[in-house]
């Protein structure tokens, strides 16, 4: 099949980017007939037999791609995006000198971010476009991340949204091709599917919020290209485990990709200290792919940023796909200083997960009230009431605490979320909680 890889990119930083990131992927990816058997090799093996990146300056030679998709990219993506010649942008060609080539103005920015203007600060040049490849951002990520994860293993994107409806879009068939989800769950893989005229097919998770692993590689079929796992489940908040995601991405009865949504997973621990991130399934399985954001632990949801983590087939394609600058300088400019912040992450964290702790207990000892609080690996909490969930979530909006009504979901009768917040904003909630109960019961 013809690949956009045959295009022969110029010279310049994004050029230097993008043969880094080709070169691993001819080193890592999987070209099996079987994507179902693990690799045999260790990402850091392969890595370290990996063609050195050819370094090229932004007045010398040419690089070439001349890496085709291969192993679970080239058997389930859309004939056409094979195909695809991606746009190149300026960018792609150079980065640095007289920059006279991307039609950009020049004199500078009409406006900045409030804090810049005075002092005048441009240090992102918001009159130029940005990184299309997001390497810096990358290579702080993949390391933070570990397990061998390398740059051309992430793709960077406008929230995790943006990867969901990439990976529709390169491997699902429009009114063909299938997604398998297992409700309850995130409401964007329903309403990206719908986009994208593909079906979807439903395999409900148990009362307990359990994967029904028989069942759902069953309902799976020929033209079910793509998996998802939302793990910590949303609203479930629960963390499916790692030995279920391998027994989906083994399974000989299910040809797809299991797609593990880890938004919540850096609120998630294992008592042992064992994995609970897909991430470290991804060098092992061709056919995982993981999606991670900047949005909930890190605190960063205004800025958009989310991650695709998979293997270096899977994401090449998706980089041939996405619009040409998708994410802009000033997200990565604070993306690239989260990583610089792991401290601070780290205290954040700890703090949510000692309000979860607080949150759930007071929750429990409203017994009147609440019937039943789930466990959590997330930073909310999923609990029940005895009746009247909506009218309490609609007094309680009205009054100023918002949170959200989940009783329409599967398995969620009288249910209602709550985000864990700060002290104050906790017990702001618990109190009224049981003010509105008894507004409710007079």
């Amino acid at each position: 099949v013809p690949s956009s890889s045959s295009v022969s990119p110029s010279t310049g930083l994004a050029s230097q980017q993008q043969s880094q990131i080709l070169s691993s992927s001819a080193a890592t990816a999987t070209p099996s007939v079987d994507d179902r058997i693990p690799a045999t090799n260790s990402h850091k093996e392969e890595e370290a037999t990996a063609p050195a990146a050819t370094t090229v300056s932004a007045s010398a030679t040419t690089a070439t791609m001349t890496t085709a998709p291969t192993g679970v990219a080239a058997r389930l993506a859309r004939k056409n995006i094979l195909e695809l010649s991606p746009y190149r942008c300026a960018r792609d060609d150079y980065s640095d000198g007289v920059l006279l080539d991307a039609n950009e103005n020049a004199f500078g920015p009409t406006s900045l971010p409030t804090k810049n203007l005075d002092p005048y600060d441009n240090a992102n040049t918001l009159e130029r476009y940005p990184d299309p490849y997001q390497m810096e951002l990358k290579k702080m990520y993949a390391a933070y991340r570990g397990y061998g994860i390398a740059p051309a293993n992430l793709f960077v994107g406008v929230g995790s949204d943006e990867a969901i409806d990439l990976l529709m879009r390169i491997f699902c068939r429009p009114g063909q091709d299938n997604i398998v989800i297992t409700p309850p769950t995130y409401g964007m893989y329903k309403v990206c599917a719908k986009v994208n005229d593909v079906e979807i097919v439903k395999v409900p998770l148990t009362p307990d919020f359990d994967v029904q692993v028989a069942e759902t590689i069953a309902g799976a079929n020929d033209n079910s290209k793509l998996m998802f796992i939302c793990s910590p489940g949303n609203p479930t908040s629960k963390t499916i485990l790692l030995s279920v995601i391998e027994e989906l991405a083994s399974s000989k009865d299910y040809q797809g990709i299991v797609v593990v949504d880890e938004a919540y997973i850096d609120f998630a621990t294992s008592d042992n200290g064992t994995p609970v991130s897909a991430v470290s399934l991804v060098n092992k399985y061709p056919n995982i792919v993981v999606l991670q954001t900047l949005s909930k632990a890190f605190g960063l949801a205004g800025i958009r940023c989310g991650f695709c983590i998979g293997s270096p087939d899977v994401i090449q394609l998706m980089n041939n796909v996405k619009a040409p600058y998708n994410v802009n300088s000033l997200t990565s400019e604070v993306a690239i200083n989260a990583m610089k912040s792991i401290a601070t992450l780290e205290t954040n964290v700890k703090s949510v997960l000692e309000q979860r702790d607080y949150v759930q207990n007071a929750l429990l000892k409203q017994s009147d009230v609440v019937v039943k609080v789930y466990p959590s690996d997330s930073n909310f909490l999923l609990f029940r009431v005895a009746k009247y969930a909506k009218e309490m979530y609609k007094i309680m909006a009205d009054k100023g605490v918002v949170t959200r009504y989940r009783g329409t979901e599967l398995h969620c009768d009288e249910c209602i979320r709550v985000t864990v917040g700060t002290q104050e904003e906790n017990d702001t909630f618990l109190n009224l909680l049981k003010e509105t109960w008894l507004e409710v019961n007079k």
